[in-house]
């Protein structure tokens, strides 16, 4: 295997549009093509209940939740928040909302609360579907919201999986829509969406302010889907157990297989002890691997037929240092890396040849287009392909992908050196191929799009061959189980305790993976005995798991640098002393 070198791209306006007219720019027109010419094929696999539906079941059911959205007044342009634990569920909405030309706005369903509040009170949603096990969350916060929704309660049928019983009524203040009547046969609304449309506003974690909801124009999803699609047929299976209120989830894996025209596999969530079975049930031949699901796979004893699976091409972020032997022992004859990120999409990519044709997927597994034609697709849009052995350097997230300029810059937005860390920073080279702006906060978008650069708030090194390499997250963001957080977050909800006066949280490395460790110093409030139970205790009550820390110190006060602010290097510092001592 050796690298196969491409020459710069220098690529005309019109030759993008035609890269992107024939990937088809419109998700729901590609949806559309499939359900018209492949009709009977699986769409949708939902490995919770076992239910599949086809690409014309699937068009159907979307037509007719679009049609009786419109019914009741959701339009083009409007908002309509999705807070569900059920993958089938999501999936089906996010289409009907895109055929209303609404907007799919997903909710991190571990959200209660103040988290629950603010984002339903940043978005504004006209309507809000959550399931049945999570309307008891939905009510408590129906006092705090400006402006209360409609709302639509899903409850499955009896016998699957997430079925309730007895479901709650929601709070007088939501004027209720029943999902039968969503779902009841209707005529799909006659709009037109163009490209710069939005589709989405997904919410990532701020640095120094509470998350911001970005805003994604159809053409977002079509740039970051691009380079994913290129090693894919109808042939292929995507395997999706990622949450679809995040981008990986919803558009990567479930909006990815409406391109290319083949079967997703969708689960709730992630399981170590049944990644397997579910890969062979289904046949699947791709997947998203986190960081943080590599060493779970990984600490599994060997196996002799640890490379007796139907799953070929994997996509891995970050791309962890063992990259190679994880795919040889499991037989990933593809691994592609890149950098993705909810504002810009996906401007960096590349395809690793991790094993020889034969050598990975066991031949009689083996499904989708053979290596050659890979490596040939992919060289013809613009990625190139490594020999995956000889990546060896940590962060490595490829070259830029056709549809935008990628630089480091430092903080007076200067180009770096070569071998200069600085932050990722891109321009794309048509219209609406990044973020709109980040919803309801134009300061913030004018901030990230100073000096005509889309900053992405990543720290990165260019070397001398024109390769990117990922560095750390700038400002104080913080990345457990797959899920990126900010230490504002995680500091205003500590500070919700009567006995906390202030606090300050960071990171600092796990050992699992390449996740972090939050830890919180907490000054009490004076006369307050508040200990670290305390604070342990009311971040169960009022935090994700996730965003909980995991270590707590009480102190007196917390060391501040000459302007004032919290010096987080000094914590960090000590904390690590004090573990590395005990």
């Amino acid at each position: 295997m050796t690298a196969r070198t491409l020459p710069e791209l220098h690529v005309h306006d019109d030759e993008l549009l035609r890269m992107l007219a024939e990937h088809t720019e419109l998700i729901t027109d590609r949806l559309d093509h499939w359900a018209q010419t492949r009709g009977e094929r699986t769409f949708l696999h939902y490995g919770e209940d076992d239910l599949n539906l086809t690409y014309a079941e699937f068009g159907r059911l979307t037509d007719h939740i679009a049609g009786n959205l419109a019914n009741r007044g959701v339009h083009k342009g409007d908002r309509v928040s999705v807070l569900t634990t059920n993958s089938y569920l999501a999936s089906v909405l996010m289409f009907a909302i895109w055929k209303t030309g609404a907007i799919y706005c997903p909710v991190n369903f571990a959200y209660t609360g103040k988290l629950l509040t603010y984002q339903l009170n940043d978005t504004e949603p006209i309507l809000l579907v959550t399931d049945a096990r999570l309307i008891g969350v939905v009510n408590d916060v129906a006092a705090t919201l400006n402006s209360p929704p409609m709302i639509t309660v899903f409850n499955p049928a009896q016998g699957m999986h997430d079925h309730v019983p007895d479901v709650v009524t929601p709070d007088a203040r939501y004027t209720v829509v029943e999902w039968a009547d969503l779902v009841a046969e209707s005529d799909r609304p006659d709009i037109e969406v163009d490209f710069d449309d939005p589709a989405n506003i997904v919410y990532t974690s701020g640095t120094t302010g509470p998350p911001k909801g970005v805003r994604q124009p159809y053409r977002w999803m079509a740039q970051y889907t691009f380079g994913l699609c290129a090693p894919l047929t109808e042939d292929d299976v995507i395997y999706n157990d990622l949450p679809l209120y995040h981008v990986g989830g919803a558009i990567a894996n479930v909006g990815r297989a409406a391109w290319v025209g083949c079967e997703v596999a969708v689960w709730d969530r992630f399981s170590p002890s049944d990644f397997w079975r579910r890969i062979k049930s289904r046949g699947v031949t791709t997947a998203i691997l986190l960081d943080v699901m590599i060493p779970w796979l990984m600490n599994a004893v060997p196996r002799p037929d640890d490379r007796a699976n139907t799953l070929n091409k994997v996509y891995m972020q970050p791309l962890p240092l063992h990259h190679h032997e994880v795919a040889s022992r499991f037989g990933f004859d593809f691994v592609l890396a890149g950098f993705g990120q909810t504002e810009s999409g996906a401007p960096l990519i590349a395809l690793l040849e991790e094993t020889i044709e034969g050598g990975g997927t066991p031949a009689q597994r083996y499904r989708g287009l053979d290596h050659a034609s890979i490596i040939d697709r992919a060289a013809r849009l613009g990625i190139r392909t490594i020999d995956g052995s000889a990546v060896k350097r940590k962060g490595f997230m490829g070259r830029p992908g056709p549809f935008c300029e990628v630089t480091i810059r430092d903080e007076h937005d200067r180009i770096c050196a070569v071998g200069e860390p600085g932050q990722l920073a891109l321009r794309p080279r048509l219209p609406a191929l990044t973020m709109l702006g980040y919803h309801g906060k134009p300061e913030a978008t004018i901030k990230a799009w100073r000096n005509l650069w889309l900053h992405t708030g990543d720290a990165a090194v260019m070397d001398e061959r024109g390769d990117f390499y990922f560095v750390d997250r700038l400002g104080d963001r913080i990345r457990v189980r797959g899920e990126n957080l900010s230490s504002f977050q995680v500091e205003d909800m500590l500070n919700q305790h009567p006995g906390v006066q202030y606090c300050a949280a960071f990171a600092i490395d796990s050992d699992d993976g390449d996740e972090d460790c939050v830890v919180a110093f907490v000054v009490p409030t004076p006369g307050d005995a508040v200990t670290a139970d305390d604070i342990h205790d009311h971040a169960r009550a009022v935090m994700p798991k996730y965003m909980r820390p995991s270590i707590v110190r009480i102190v007196d006060d917390l060391p501040r640098t000459a302007t004032n602010k919290i010096d987080k290097y000094k914590l960090r510092k000590q904390i690590l002393q004090d573990l590395e001592s005990s």
